[in-house]
């Protein structure tokens, strides 16, 4: 398992959108290992996709079964993820590795369903609630190109600088 380099905002490569898996082989497997090593390589992260590390297809983790007393449903590698249902909004603030300096308020669903398909082909449906599916509506949107401040409504109010501890 490899960590693999975080692309980071401005690079225009993260505004690429994703294609579809379409091949289920050993290369996604070792892929999906690599990015589960560069998540887990980055403390407090929750979640990863693949066009985050310069790997252009429709994959993400997430994660969130470290933060105590938060509903989940484990680690979920997504594979061609496809949102059927959404419910409710919440605005609720984000960060993510690929845009280290700052955080922002986004308004997201609170309750959502995912179908993806797991290293195999086969498919899963997952329920998702409050951080959880906020988390994957974060990293499912970058596989559309999109980044959490291009849903930040208002930058002067809902974007703040990243507080740095030592």
């Amino acid at each position: 398992m490899a960590i693999l380099e975080v692309l980071r905002y401005p690079d225009a490569r993260l505004k690429q959108v994703s294609s579809a898996v379409v091949e289920f082989d050993e290369r996604l497997h070792r892929f999906a290992a690599d990015l589960e090593a560069t998540m887990r390589a980055s403390p407090g992260c929750v979640g990863l996709a693949a066009p985050q590390v310069n790997y252009f297809q429709r994959i993400a983790l997430v994660d969130v079964s470290a933060k105590p007393k938060l509903p989940h449903n484990g680690r979920m590698l997504l594979i061609n993820p496809v949102i059927l249902e959404q419910h409710g909004a919440v605005v609720g603030r984000e960060g993510c590795l690929s845009v280290p300096d700052f955080t922002g308020n986004v308004l997201r669903a609170e309750r959502i369903v995912v179908r993806s398909h797991d290293l195999d082909g086969a498919p899963h449906e997952y329920r998702c609630q409050g951080y959880e599916a906020r988390a994957v509506l974060h990293e499912l949107d970058h596989l559309d190109g999109l980044l959490f401040l291009d849903r930040v409504e208002s930058p002067r109010q809902d974007l703040f600088r990243r507080k740095n501890y030592k």
